[in-house]
């Protein structure tokens, strides 16, 4: 089948089962254009936590489908393709977070989204790229953070906010390998463009950027101005360059390309609908834990 054949059957059959379907910034394009909600994740977690529907079709990676899941426990999570992970998420265990904790005297745990449902529930409080500066500034300043698993979200949240933040030094493999170098020849590519990039990038490549910002700051950004690198995964560079033809958009890198989040295609998300496969399950004790620290994230508006 083609696209449009593809298209056709899965909003069809979504209708029929009362279905919705939720897409990642980095989804491929066709992906993004059959979804009922397309976003980042805290985007994401805010539509979740609202959900109506008892069925939901999760384009994306695992710890986003365990988090729809946490937000609306009574629904059907289904995620698409089961090997969609994420490497940053696996960088850190629930018992090395436990290790990690225990050197300190009670510490703050804040834990990037990008994380599994067991660190989730050995933490105090969620954040993703979008609201990590509200996060930390709703911590008491006497309080000891530990951030995980992102050190380059970490540390950029230290620099914003001044406060002394505790790394554990895991990274994103995308967003790790935009180097200063790939600035300066993109840059000298495209003199005139400013460059917008994802927090989850290096120190020295923030500190190179006109702006820092999650997936939907930088879609903000660039609906307001002309003339931008797109300093992240692809997939975002396509969607905006789909939503605004008429705007002059580099992607900083051509290799900038997340394999975990490029898994899923429509014929993925048609089996998902037909054969509801691949649904997310998660243990109650550790539901419970890890729900407190999402619902402690969404409390900060």
């Amino acid at each position: 089948m083609n696209n449009l054949e593809l298209r056709s059957k899965i909003l069809k059959l979504k209708e029929e089962k009362q279905a919705i379907i939720l897409a990642h910034n980095y989804q491929t394009l066709p992906v993004q254009q059959i979804a009922d909600f397309t976003g980042d994740s805290l985007q994401l977690s805010r539509v979740a936590a609202e959900l109506k529907q008892e069925m939901v079709v999760f384009c994306g990676v695992q710890f986003m489908a365990e988090t729809a899941k946490l937000l609306k426990p009574s629904a059907k999570v289904l995620l698409p393709v089961k090997s969609a992970g994420c490497p940053m998420a696996d960088m850190i265990t629930g018992e090395q977070l436990r290790q990690f904790k225990a050197q300190y005297q009670d510490p703050v745990v804040v834990c990037y989204v990008n994380s599994s449902i067991e660190v989730k529930a050995e933490s105090d409080i969620c954040c993703t790229s979008g609201n990590v500066i509200k996060v930390i500034n709703s911590i008491p300043t006497e309080k000891q953070i530990l951030f995980v698993p992102d050190r380059n979200l970490g540390s950029y949240a230290a620099q914003q906010t001044g406060r002394n933040i505790i790394l554990w030094q895991g990274f994103c493999n995308v967003h790790e390998n935009i180097t200063e170098a790939d600035i300066l020849e993109v840059k000298s590519k495209y003199p005139e463009y400013k460059l917008i990039v994802h927090p989850e990038c290096r120190p020295e490549v923030v500190e190179m950027a006109d702006f820092a910002a999650s997936t939907k700051g930088m879609i903000d950004y660039v609906k307001d101005h002309d003339k931008v690198i797109v300093g992240t995964e692809t997939g975002l560079f396509y969607q905006l360059q789909d939503k605004y033809p008429e705007k002059k958009l580099a992607p900083i890198s051509e290799r900038n390309i997340c394999v975990n989040m490029k898994k899923t295609h429509l014929e993925d998300v048609l089996r998902s609908l037909q054969q509801e496969e691949f649904e997310i399950n998660i243990d109650a004790d550790i539901a419970e834990r890890a729900l407190r620290s999402v619902e402690n994230m969404l409390r900060i508006k």
